[in-house]
């Protein structure tokens, strides 16, 4: 049995996308005991998605397709921002 999920960190306001084969459970046991140094900061994490596969393959291209649609959306959003900022007036460099 292999999961993508999706946790949560209210102190840090994000969210993080992982994989695993030992459980959501106890992997986010270990992401709030501090075994991750890229959650670490967040402590504690709240799980907020879960799907299970039956291959540890369609588990990770289930969290490479999160991910990169979470990028496309951050991508879109600073190409908002940035085009919001440009006004008659601004310089570009």
């Amino acid at each position: 049995m292999h999961q993508t999920y999706i946790i949560y960190s209210e102190n840090r306001d994000r969210y993080y996308i992982g994989s695993t084969s030992v459980g959501v459970a106890k992997r986010v046991e270990r992401h709030n005991a501090g075994w991750s140094r890229s959650t670490k900061s967040g402590i504690p994490w709240v799980i907020k998605y879960v799907e299970t596969f039956a291959t540890k393959l369609e588990a990770l291209a289930k969290e490479r397709h999160i991910k990169k649609q979470k990028s496309l959306k951050v991508n879109r959003i600073r190409r908002q921002n940035l085009q919001a900022s440009e006004g008659p007036w601004s310089v570009r460099r």
